[in-house]
């Protein structure tokens, strides 16, 4: 079986480029004998199967079965953001509902598909995500010289993502604005929006290995949002031995069950609080790993394809 994956997202520094470098990697491992994955977004030999990681590479005419894996959907429960999107969003669904199968990582999500997108359930599987093998607990002096290259205290509140545009979902400004006695750290790609919040570090993108040390270093993440799809950083965290206090949201519960402190969606306040009362040692993460979303995931292309 050949497979062309479509590995533009790999360069992404958000939750979509951790996704696809990660399943790149783990597919590339966990090949079946007689398997062949292609990192193309544009096969121009005859492929069994295409996969598009992300909803914005899926083909609207589709040359072979398709695969594709939806993160989220919070844009459509948010009028405006919907409104927003306009045809540009109407041939993307129309594509989507074109594929052949519909990977999500959680079935929160996929009640969103069949909800929002009106999606069959029969045509959408359900793969978890896991932390990066290079995310892990990183000893004391490796913690403290990370700390002192990125200018941080000893002591803080942690909250990781992407913050090239603002999205009302993270509620970054409000958990900025909130009273707290920790300082916060936001960690990953920024623009001139956040960097005008006060009160807060911000280090910018930061390599895995640093990230790992500031997670290790972190009181505790810290997870606002009030709409997730699956949560990433905090099974990130988790493996790095720090603690996760997150709003009550249906994805993250669903994720992390009783390995996290929930608050009510919308008590930042109380979210804060909650965080600078964390103990360690953390509760480790979902056993899932990458390896296993990638076996998880050659068993569907083995379904689309025979679909196709």
């Amino acid at each position: 079986m050949r497979v062309a994956f479509d590995a533009r997202p790999v360069t992404d520094g958000g939750g979509i480029g951790r996704y696809a470098r990660c399943m790149l990697d783990a597919l590339l491992t966990t090949a079946p004998d007689g398997s062949e994955l292609i990192p193309t977004h544009r096969p121009r030999r005859r492929v069994d199967v295409f996969h598009s990681p992300w909803m914005d590479g899926t083909p609207l005419r589709p040359t072979c079965p398709t695969v594709v894996t939806i993160h989220d959907l919070h844009h459509l429960k948010r009028r405006g953001e919907a409104m927003r999107s306009g045809m540009r969003f109407k041939l993307r669904r129309l594509a989507i509902e074109r594929a052949t199968r519909i990977i999500v990582p959680t079935e929160a999500v996929a009640a969103d598909a069949v909800e929002l997108l009106r999606l069959s359930d029969a045509h959408i599987v359900v793969i978890p995500e896991a932390a990066a093998p290079s995310l892990s607990r990183r000893p004391p002096d490796e913690v403290k010289r990370t700390r002192e290259r990125y200018g941080l205290p000893d002591d803080y509140l942690l909250w990781v993502g992407g913050m090239e545009h603002p999205d009302p979902r993270k509620r970054i400004a409000d958990l900025a604005s909130a009273p707290r006695n920790l300082p916060l750290v936001l960690v990953g790609s920024t623009s001139r929006w956040v960097e005008e919040l006060q009160g807060v570090t911000l280090t910018g993108h930061v390599p895995d290995d640093d990230l790992a040390a500031i997670y290790t270093g972190a009181r505790a993440l810290v997870f606002p949002s009030d709409d997730e799809g699956f949560g990433l950083p905090a099974v990130e965290a988790l493996a790095c031995g720090t603690p996760v206090v997150a709003c009550d949201v249906p994805a993250l519960r669903e994720v992390l069950a009783d390995r996290a402190t929930f608050v009510a969606r919308h008590d930042v306040a109380g979210l804060l609080a909650a965080a600078e009362r964390a103990q360690r040692p953390a509760p480790p993460p979902p056993s899932w790993s990458w390896d296993d979303a990638a076996q998880a995931t050659w068993a569907v292309y083995v379904e689309a394809r025979a679909a196709g």
